[in-house]
């Protein structure tokens, strides 16, 4: 329709003009001494448009001369734009892909642009480190280490991939450098909790731990485990020195020293400090919450000696927890084990007997015939003693 209303138009305008034209007897008369020139006013005014088109297209070319190298200078920039900024979504596509290699090789035509250059060496270290070349990436990261635009960036990305190649001491120079400018984040204490992990800085670790629960950051599993593995490092370290021991051991929440890994690792390490005592409360309070036999065995290695109250006050409590445990072998073998060192030898050769019968684990069946035998030893039964040291050796090469 509009196409029909142009034509129409521009087929009137020529009528128009055609009949103007025809019943336009007028003149122009051009006096330039001696000269004259006579023009009909139809040719004068064609005469006239026609300059104006001259001069109009001459003016326009000098125009177009003199803002030439301006478009061709635009038009370079605008295609070196296209092609980085092309560049930059294949290296990003590439690298989610997990084409690295494809992805740092865009990333390296991506940085032609000065905008680009902070995320395209971001691309390129993780692509590089991906790889393994590692003196790459840091090249990347090296190269926008005056950018305050993307400081947070690099030293996140560092962290990470520091925490991932495990070079723990080179994650948390960069976290200190990130703590220092303010930034706490979520990501950032998680790679934290990461590399504080792979150094071996408990404290640290359960200061993170506490930190990231607060923000439900962590799964609660996990947040448990890393705990539960704090703390045993923590007490392991301090078994040469007790009240030291002492001292990590009541700094854990009293709730968490029930739990049955905290109280194995505590009881583990008293018993290695000497401190049986302070190993069989520890147990004694874990079991009224959970049955763990890890605790059983290491309340064996609590006993304490020959006749002393401690040791009696054992075999009452594994008594009593043999009434509702009838035919757990690891409570017989500790009840057997714990009458054995009071010599009551017929308690003793019964539980452990039973422990054997009911044993499911190969370890349980060597440690109750390496009693059984001490046992028929100590009472001078040579060849039962004989047959269970037999029997302890084969439970130990199977």
């Amino acid at each position: 329709m509009r196409l029909f209303i142009r034509l129409l138009i521009l087929f009137s305008l020529a009528v128009g003009l055609a009949i103007g034209a025809r019943f336009n007897p007028g003149n122009v008369v051009l006096f330039y001494p001696p000269y004259r020139v006579d023009l009909s006013l139809n040719f004068f005014l064609f005469l006239t448009l026609l300059v104006f088109v001259v001069i109009y297209f001459v003016l326009r070319t000098l125009a177009a001369t003199r803002e030439m190298p301006e478009k061709v200078v635009a038009y370079r920039k605008n295609k070196l734009e296209r092609d980085s900024n092309k560049a930059l979504r294949d290296a990003l596509k590439s690298l989610f892909e997990g084409r690295f290699g494809r992805a740092e090789k865009a990333a390296s035509q991506a940085v032609n642009l000065p905008d680009n250059v902070g995320v395209a060496a971001l691309i390129g270290a993780r692509a590089a480190h991906h790889m393994g070349q590692f003196e790459r990436r840091d090249m990347w990261l090296s190269s926008i280490e005056n950018d305050q635009a993307y400081k947070t960036a690099r030293l996140v990305s560092m962290t990470e991939l520091l925490v991932d190649q495990h070079k723990a001491e080179d994650a948390l120079s960069a976290v200190k450098e990130l703590n220092a400018s303010g930034t706490r984040h979520i990501q950032v204490l998680r790679w934290s909790l990461k590399a504080h992990q792979q150094a071996k800085n408990w404290s640290e670790v359960l200061k993170l731990v506490r930190t990231l629960d607060k923000h439900k950051a962590l799964h609660p599993a996990l947040s448990s485990r890393l705990r539960e593995l704090a703390y045993e490092d923590m007490l392991k370290n301090q078994v040469h020195d007790a009240e030291s021991l002492r001292r990590v051991w009541y700094e854990i929440p009293s709730a968490e020293r029930k739990t049955r890994f905290v109280a194995y690792a505590g009881a583990t390490a008293f018993n290695a400090s000497g401190l049986h005592d302070e190993a069989r409360v520890v147990i004694e309070k874990a079991l009224e919450e959970e049955w763990d036999d890890r605790l059983m065995r290491a309340y064996r290695d609590a006993s304490s000696a020959e006749g002393s109250a401690s040791l009696l006050s054992q075999i009452e409590h594994c008594e009593h927890w043999k009434e509702q445990r009838p035919t757990d072998p690891e409570l017989a073998l500790t009840l057997g084990a714990l009458c054995f060192k009071q010599k009551l030898w017929g308690k003793a050769q019964r539980h452990m007997e039973q422990a054997l019968s009911d044993a499911l684990e190969s370890r349980t069946v060597r440690e109750a015939n390496l009693k059984l035998a001490q046992l028929h030893e100590a009472l001078g039964q040579v060849d039962e003693a004989a047959h269970h040291y037999r029997q302890c050796a084969i439970a130990t090469v199977l």
